[in-house]
């Protein structure tokens, strides 16, 4: 009877390692990862394993988490590439430079909404010319590029008072799968083209 408390206590270790195994959201996923380790702890202190307990603690929980914490924030992220000029142009107080930065805002808040939901949050990563934010996303420094559709005659219906009927907006992504979540979920297809490019793709196109 007086071992029964053991039992519960190693009863717990497959317990969280199924918790954590069928857990979706990673940050959740970190927090019983965390548990895990000290429940590891703790049967190998009562099993009179200290030394190996007080390894798992140091290494096997705190250290592991601490590098699980760190990749899920980076990998968790998706860079966005857009034009430093198209960013100041879109603090001016003009009724042209107006209806572009409601546009931009409002692709900004739904891509915004879609990562929410994956657990991913959007950065913003501007950069000075289009030659530049291209060879930024064929390097492999940011996920996805938006800028302004130069094929679409915005700027000229936009001094006639006319809504434009093309997207004002190019988005590209080098990530499949980001492709996918943006072209299933996107709430604002009337704002933004999306187009997936491979890497050889795009320095073909700019050679």
């Amino acid at each position: 009877m007086t071992d029964n408390y053991i039992y519960v206590i190693i009863a717990l270790l497959p317990l969280s390692a199924c918790m954590l195994v069928f857990q979706v959201n990673p940050y959740h996923a970190l927090v019983i990862r965390g548990i895990l380790g000290a429940v590891a702890a703790l049967v190998y202190a009562v099993l009179g394993a200290a030394d190996v307990a007080l390894t798992e603690a140091l290494v096997g929980t705190m250290l592991a988490i601490t590098l699980y914490a760190v990749a899920a924030r980076s990998s968790l992220t998706m860079r966005l590439g857009v034009l430093q000029n198209e960013e100041i142009e879109l603090d001016s107080d003009s009724i042209a430079d107006g209806k572009a930065k409601q546009h931009f805002v409002q692709l900004k808040d739904d891509l915004k909404t879609i990562l929410s939901k994956h657990y991913m949050r959007l950065e913003l990563v501007p950069y000075t010319d289009r030659q530049t934010l291209q060879q930024a996303l064929m390097d492999k420094e940011v996920h996805a590029t938006c800028i302004r559709d130069e094929r679409s005659p915005q700027d000229n219906q936009k001094q006639l008072g006319y809504e434009f009927s093309t997207q004002p907006y190019h988005t590209q992504t080098r990530v499949q799968r980001l492709y996918e979540i943006m072209q299933t979920e996107l709430a604002s297809p009337a704002v933004t083209t999306l187009t997936y490019v491979k890497a050889p793709e795009i320095a073909e196109h700019y050679k």
